[in-house]
């Protein structure tokens, strides 16, 4: 009696883990402040913040236009000379045919501004380019990957701006800008890059993902959570090179200055109407005698994060660690391989979900050795279950006795029961690295497998609770039960009945409801993870059941 009340509890206190962690780890939230309950626009109409259609404002504007041959479709307003206007031309937000393509950066006075701007800063009294100077176009029309355009603004105190801008076929920004001191006096000029962020955008709300503001510097990856931002106040750094940027799950915007000056780089987040983040780097002083002008070449990324480009783009600007924008994780020695692998198979089948099922193949070799050994010992005491039990019925009253006559046994039948753990060991950073290569990088984002799953990179579709779409009805999220989850829930008992019984039965009972706690938890995964884990159990269950076969 008192044994089926502990069984009792412990299933409540199981359930009870299973809701505290779907309730800490949605699929999706939003990281807010104590005071921003309400949703961003309608802050903004109580504000009386004029609130615009981003179409309205870039319609409404001189602006020079980004070639269509370009990844990259926008443009960038005369006024201001902001990056302001980008959609990811090969992007789109969902998986329907008639979905918007990804907005990446917005203008200002939109729902929700996202923009980068360059400049020129100085302590002395002299006119400088600002958000609202108009720039003059002197060379070129469209802007693409063979038709860079110049511009120029010229201050009243005698200082010419020049800025050539450039854009690879991809997602990489080149500025050129050129100061040339026409006065009579001596000036010191600091050149800055900026990246404002108004509102706290949507998160996957997964601790294993950072999303926000994010850098290189001093060789030195440094992330920091919007909310962390928000508490802990401004931080800046001295770095030589590195970059600095926002980063969401996929897309990436980036400042990349020169890579050999110093530069000052730093984070703040200001809530006096709404959230607003900003991320920037200032450059050493320049000093300008009369006559005399300077060029600093710098970089912008907007974009994608294609871990091929990102490779690319550190190759070519000598930049260290560019593809730690992508969330590889501390098992990076193992996560990275296992991407480049993985994205090598999607080049050789053409579908995501068979390069998965390919690459939890090669694992699965690459580790034989170790997971046969403990498969062997997980056989051996299997075979010994039995006389484990009799001698623990027959000592159950002299513990001391017990535990001598088991060590006795393991010793006559050469078994080490701890035998089996270390290789078990050894492959959970292997099997998590994997875990995590799914779930941060974009080979899986609105990839299509076989039958009803089109995006690997969302949960199951299906649930069981309307007979997978048989009845016209539409249960809550947490009983979103999909075929995928259920295999796996399945192939995780089957694998159970295949090892010991613990010899408590209680832990036993309990052992025997991890599927059913995993099938929940399952559920809200991704379906490229789910696939993995059901393929990954499935060849488990063949290796194990082969080598009990040849025990036996």
């Amino acid at each position: 009696m008192n044994e089926q009340k502990n069984l009792l509890l412990a299933i409540v206190a199981s359930l009870i883990i299973l809701l505290i962690f779907q309730y800490l780890f949605p699929t999706e939230r939003k990281i807010v402040n104590d005071n921003n309950s309400k949703t961003l626009e309608n802050q903004k109409v109580e504000q009386n913040i004029p609130v615009l259609k981003r179409e309205e404002i870039i319609n409404n504007t001189d602006r020079i236009s980004f070639s269509l041959k370009s990844r990259l479709i926008g443009s960038i307003p005369l006024k201001g000379l902001r990056f302001d206007d980008i959609i990811l031309n090969d992007y789109k937000e969902t998986i329907l045919s008639d979905s918007e393509k990804v907005k990446l950066l917005s203008p200002n006075k939109t729902n929700n501004p996202y923009f980068i701007e360059l400049g020129w800063m100085s302590q002395e009294n002299v006119y400088l380019p600002q958000k609202d100077s108009v720039w003059e176009l002197i060379e070129g029309k469209e802007l693409g990957p063979e038709s860079p355009v110049t511009l120029k603004w010229s201050s009243p105190d005698g200082l010419e701006f020049i800025r050539k801008i450039s854009l690879d076929e991809n997602f990489l920004f080149n500025i050129e800008q050129r100061v040339i001191n026409k006065s009579e006096k001596k000036y010191n000029l600091t050149q800055y890059g900026r990246i404002n962020r108004s509102g706290t955008p949507k998160t996957s709300g997964f601790y294993i993902l950072h999303e926000g503001p994010i850098a290189v510097l001093n060789d030195r990856l440094i992330e920091i959570d919007y909310d962390d931002l928000i508490e802990d106040g401004p931080s800046s750094n001295i770095s030589k090179g590195g970059w600095i940027g926002i980063t969401d799950k996929y897309w990436l915007t980036a400042l990349i200055p020169n890579q050999k000056f110093n530069i000052e780089a730093g984070f703040k987040a200001t809530l006096n109407k709404t959230e607003r983040y900003q991320v920037q780097y200032t450059s050493a002083q320049i000093e300008l005698e009369p006559g005399d002008e300077t060029l600093i070449i710098s970089n912008v990324f907007v974009g994608a994060k294609e871990v091929d480009l990102l490779d690319k783009y550190s190759k070519i600007l000598n930049l260290n660690m560019f593809d730690r924008a992508v969330d590889f994780g501390w098992f990076y020695i193992i996560t990275k391989p296992l991407f480049l692998i993985l994205h090598k198979f999607s080049s050789i089948f053409g579908n995501v979900g068979l390069s998965i099922l390919a690459l939890t193949v090669l694992i699965r070799i690459f580790l034989f050795p170790l997971a046969n050994k403990s498969f062997k010992s997980m056989s051996k005491m299997k075979i010994l279950t039995p006389k484990m039990t009799e001698i623990r019925e027959r000592y159950k009253n002299d513990k001391l006795k017990m535990q001598q006559e088991i060590m006795a046994l393991y010793k006559a039948e050469k078994v080490n029961p701890l035998s089996g753990c270390l290789p078990i060991l050894i492959q959970i950073p292997i099997f998590f690295a994997l875990y995590k290569v799914l779930f941060v990088t974009l080979e899986t984002r609105h990839a299509p497998f076989y039958g009803w799953v089109k995006d690997l990179s969302a949960p199951d579709p299906t649930t069981i609770f309307n007979l997978f779409g048989i009845l016209n009805f539409s249960p809550p999220s947490f009983l979103m039960i999909g075929a995928w989850p259920l295999l796996m829930a399945l192939t995780m008992y089957l694998q159970q009945k295949l090892n010991p019984a613990p010899p408590d039965p209680l832990q036993a009972k309990i052992m025997s409801f991890l599927p059913l706690m995993f099938l929940f938890l399952f559920a809200t995964f991704p379906a490229g993870l789910v696939i993995y884990w059901t393929w990954n159990n499935v060849l488990s269950i063949g290796q194990q059941w082969i080598i009990m076969k040849k025990t036996k």
